[in-house]
This record gives structure tokens, C-alpha cells and sequence, in this order.
């Protein structure tokens, strides 16, 4: 019978769990945005729940053998194992509204978001397709920043993306980002922050280094709500701030107009 229950992590009350998943993984009561997995993103953000999946046989590798308490070559079996995907991103295609799009969301099960070479190279392989093809991309983030075991081969992906995304823009095509909770580190220092639409779920967590980071460095105290979605819309870093229930909405609203096909 527990498992019909749980607990709100915001106002902390107890919920019939059916009653959060009917309203989209919401709490009812204070509409706190639970976190979700990359296909159930993908379920609700395609029409009917239809997409195609890409890029599935690329597999990390640990070329720098890294072992801190655990070896990383295990940790990388254990998640795959724990979350049925071959990296902490899935790109899919399908359409939105009617409309084609090519979309990465990942998940932040797998290692915590992070990313790592095969999650650089199937953002970029995405928005390479949708220079070919002609297509919109969406990238829904959700991550800590890059993976700290592939070292500076991680941090190499920053500019990678960046790169492929310089690229869509000259071909003039779309990209809308998705900003989820959380959302910090290099993910934040490259494509996450370069769409041509910046919007972000409630009280998400956006940033680069951590609150306490940023205090011990300046010396100063951050202001209340310092890296919520709400106060980043306020000082101009986001575009907008959309709740879970109206983004796909939202979402086929703006790819009509950027592609101008009201």
C-alpha cells in the first residue's frame, strides 16, 4: 500500500502517486515539477507519444581507464544496465504539432546527466541531421555539467556542440532549448544557453558553478532564489518560464512561427 504514496519534495505533503502522474508528474497541490526520464519527455513532448529513436549503437568507451571508489567502465555497465539506454542522452525524431523535428533529451539517471564524448557526439550527430534534412531541434536538458571521468575529452564537447550549432544557425534553422531541473555546468556553458529560445520548467535549477561555489568566490552573499528558472527569466538570461502542462503547447506555438508556418 506505500507504494501508492509519496511525498512532495517542495511542500512535502503526502500525494496519491496516480494523482501526481495524472497531472504530468505535477504536484497538485503546490505545482512542484517532479523530475523526468528522457523517454518520458519524449512521450509527451511528440504527437501521440510517436517518435523514432537515432543514434542507438554508439556506445562510451573509458579510453583513460579512470577509477576513483569504482572503476568507470563499471559504472557505465551498472547505468546502462539501471536506465535501458546507452548514454545519459536519446535523440528521436518525429513530429511536434505536425510539424518535423529532431529532438535530444537526456537523462539525468545515467551518471547524472552528464556529459561525456557519446553524449557530445549525439548532440551534435542530431543537429548535423537537422542541417540535412532541413529540421528544427529541440534539446531538452537535464545534467551536472560535463562528466569528470573523460576528463578534457568532456570539456572538448562544449565547443563541439557549439560548433554544430553555429552551423544550424547559418543554415537558419531552429533551435528551441529546454532547460529542466537541474541544469549547471558545461551543459549550461554550451548548448544549453545558445538556443534561439531559451525557456526552462519552473523553479529549475540553472546555473555554471554551484551556490556555494559562486559565495566563496565573491565573498558575498547570493540573493534569495539565485539560480531558479524565475530569477533568471527576471534578469534577462532566459526567454521564458513555462509550466510542464502548457510546454507542448507552447512549444508548437513558437516552431510555427520561427519556421513561419502559421
Amino acid at each position: 500500500m506505500t507504494n501508492l504514496w509519496t511525498r512532495c519534495n517542495n511542500c512535502q505533503k503526502i500525494l496519491y502517486k496516480q494523482d501526481i502522474l495524472d497531472n504530468q508528474h505535477v504536484c497538485p497541490a503546490c505545482n512542484f515539477h517532479f523530475r523526468l526520464s528522457a523517454l518520458e519527455r519524449l512521450g509527451m513532448l511528440f504527437d501521440e507519444g510517436k517518435y523514432t529513436r537515432l543514434d542507438e549503437g554508439i556506445f562510451p568507451v573509458d579510453v583513460l581507464r579512470f577509477e576513483d571508489s569504482q572503476k568507470y567502465s563499471q559504472r557505465l555497465q551498472e547505468n546502462q544496465k539501471k536506465t535501458e539506454l546507452t548514454e545519459a542522452v536519446v535523440n528521436a525524431r518525429g513530429k511536434i504539432g505536425g510539424i518535423e523535428a529532431i529532438v535530444s533529451a537526456m537523462e539525468f539517471a545515467f551518471l547524472g546527466g552528464s556529459m561525456g564524448s557519446v553524449v557530445g557526439e549525439k548532440v551534435t550527430r542530431a543537429i548535423e541531421r537537422a542541417c540535412v534534412e532541413r529540421l528544427p531541434v529541440l534539446i531538452i536538458s537535464c545534467s551536472g555539467g560535463a562528466r569528470m571521468q573523460e576528463g578534457a575529452l568532456s570539456l572538448m564537447q562544449l565547443m563541439k556542440t557549439s560548433a554544430a550549432l553555429a552551423r544550424l544557425g547559418q543554415e537558419r534553422l531552429p533551435f528551441i532549448s529546454i532547460l529542466t531541473d537541474p541544469t549547471t555546468g558545461g551543459v549550461t556553458a554550451s548548448y544549453a544557453m545558445l538556443g534561439d529560445l531559451n525557456i526552462a520548467e519552473p523553479n529549475a535549477l540553472i546555473g555554471f558553478a554551484g551556490p556555494r561555489v559562486i559565495e566563496q568566490t565573491i565573498k558575498e552573499k547570493l540573493p534569495k532564489g539565485f539560480q531558479q528558472s524565475e530569477f533568471l527569466l527576471k534578469h534577462g538570461m532566459l526567454d521564458d518560464v513555462v509550466g510542464r502542462k502548457n510546454l507542448r503547447a507552447y512549444i508548437i506555438k513558437a516552431l510555427r512561427l520561427l519556421l513561419n508556418r502559421y
